[in-house]
């Protein structure tokens, strides 16, 4: 719940900048991880979950519609797909919220602790960094919770669609960028 709350949040940030439909961002915000794969232990993600639920609400299907359309696209994932996303100003919002979750203070606590509970190492400087074409490359990944800033975390803030997200992002790219230079210098013994 506390990452749909920060989700919110930076959403509602972004939103101060830009005209969107706030019930639609609201209900893809609240549902964006219904049925991701991490989240239900599978190996693909499960969005009826999702749109079941829509479904059995007094909701328009137009907002459904656009609703499941920004969850089941708006992945980074699923920016490995071949076929055009068009990214509404909805999609832009909710997308830039989640991904900003991911980066600063927040996004480097998230990084140890989802590393921790898939019991990845910490680092491992024999690891080499792990390049992805595809979406199951991405999902087959498989390093230290150290190289997920390189293999995703600190590419993020150049996927930002809006100015608002690119500006939060790049304070909060630096914050990491800051600790991963702390974290090897302490590692290699160099502090």
């Amino acid at each position: 719940w506390w990452h749909i709350e920060r989700v919110r949040n930076n959403a509602k940030l972004i939103a101060k900048t830009q005209k969107v439909d706030w019930f639609v961002v609201s209900l893809a915000l609240h549902l964006h991880d219904v049925g991701d794969r991490k989240v239900i232990n599978q190996h693909e993600d499960d969005y009826t979950i999702a749109e079941d639920f829509l479904k059995s609400q007094l909701i328009k299907a137009s907002d459904i519609d656009h609703s499941m359309y920004i969850i089941k696209n708006m992945s980074y994932s699923s920016s490995f797909d071949t076929k055009p996303i068009k990214k509404t100003k909805e999609f832009e919002v909710v997308q830039d919220a989640d991904r900003l979750d991911a980066l600063g203070a927040i996004g480097i606590a998230r990084a140890f602790m989802f590393g921790g509970s898939k019991s990845q190492p910490m680092y491992n400087p024999l690891i080499k960094k792990q390049e992805k074409k595809t979406k199951g490359d991405y999902h087959a990944m498989n390093s230290s919770t150290l190289h997920h800033f390189y293999e995703k975390l600190f590419l993020l803030k150049d996927l930002m669609n809006t100015k608002t997200a690119k500006r939060i992002a790049q304070k909060r790219h630096t914050v990491m960028q800051n600790y991963v230079s702390e974290f090897l210098a302490e590692w290699h013994g160099k502090q």
